[in-house]
């Protein structure tokens, strides 16, 4: 990134249920730079298709303007924040307005979701791109010319992407450094308490780091690696014993102690899980998201989905396409443990 003398503008489009903290993690390293250096090296201004008072995902809101009544200055950085259900906020004034900047070959990043609606504009086609790894497989799904990636941002030319969440300070900062050198972004990142810059190709969920230490025996984190690897073709319980190196009354009791489950219900649960993930934030068939998950028989998928979340699937592909705040485990796992450690 070639370092730019500014003012940088940076237009930033909400849409209902984006994620207010990763929004304001983006922004808020730009705003210390300015402060710091005593020069607007940075605008910024927040817009929402209608304009008004746009609702995040924890039911706050933020004052937008509408797209169409945008300030006269061309967007150097055209940022679109969304989380849950992004497909339903592809309005045509969204899609229009990335396509213009692409068009002026402004760079256009997504936060959280946001690379869904950059995808659904024809933008990321031959591009890496990342988003929050509990919509991984949905995005995998709609965008296979997509590469996607488990990484907490990437840079891919004047496409830019990030996971979200506390990944955002990182994002910016990865900005500002190309743009205005090291000694700003390090003023910035210790102004805004971020004690340090993760790199690029730092994974979402690194293998090495969980936040609260080490919580279950290897035994344990290997046998949910293996099914995670195998959530299309699972597993007999006696081959996750035999990769875990336990017996299957060993494994069983292990689950039982850290768990509160048996192999088994864990292994259809996680399934159940990624399918749920498919069923609200795609349009995949109900006989594609079975076999995606793993169940060779509709009706066996239909029953366990509805024992495991209330309420069939076909039912929750309508109620369940809002944000709600205690959601499933998320589906996906990919290549690093969620529950990691030694």
């Amino acid at each position: 990134m070639n370092k730019f003398n500014g003012p940088f503008h940076l237009r930033i489009i909400v849409v209902p249920n984006f994620n207010l903290a990763a929004t304001m993690g983006f922004v808020d390293p730009f705003r210390a730079a300015n402060y710091l250096e005593g020069i607007s090296h940075f605008t910024w201004e927040f817009v929402s298709d209608a304009g008004g008072d746009v609702r995040a995902s924890n039911g706050a809101s933020i004052a937008t303007k509408p797209l169409g009544s945008a300030s006269d200055t061309a967007a150097d950085f055209l940022i679109i924040s969304s989380s849950w259900t992004p497909e339903e906020f592809g309005t045509g004034a969204v899609l229009s307005a990335l396509r213009q900047a692409a068009r002026r070959n402004a760079t256009i990043g997504g936060i959280d979701t946001g690379a869904f609606l950059i995808a659904r504009a024809g933008l990321l086609k031959g591009r890496k791109a990342s988003v929050h790894y509990e919509h991984i497989d949905a995005f995998q799904e709609l965008y296979p010319g997509t590469e996607t990636t488990e990484n907490l941002f990437e840079f891919d030319g004047n496409r830019i992407t990030c996971c979200g969440g506390a990944a955002c300070f990182d994002f910016a900062l990865h900005i500002l450094q190309g743009l205005h050198g090291s000694a700003v972004a390090n003023a910035a990142a210790r102004y805004v308490f971020h004690p340090k810059l993760r790199e690029r190709g730092t994974p979402q969920n690194p293998r090495d780091a969980e936040p609260l230490g080490s919580m279950v025996p290897k035994a344990v984190r290997n046998a949910i690696k293996a099914m995670e690897k195998h959530l299309e073709d699972p597993l007999a319980i006696s081959e996750i014993c035999k990769i875990a190196n336990v017996s299957h009354r060993q494994l069983d009791r292990l689950f039982a102690q850290h768990l509160k489950k048996t192999p088994a219900l864990y292994y259809r649960d996680i399934r159940l899980d990624r399918a749920r993930g498919l069923v609200t934030q795609t349009t995949l068939s109900m006989a594609e998201i079975a076999f995606a998950s793993g169940f060779s028989s509709q009706v066996h998928f239909s029953r366990a989905y509805k024992d495991r979340f209330g309420l069939p699937p076909i039912r929750d592909r309508i109620e369940g396409r809002i944000p709600f705040e205690f959601r499933a485990w998320p589906m996906h796992r990919g290549k690093f443990d969620r529950i990691s450690g030694q």
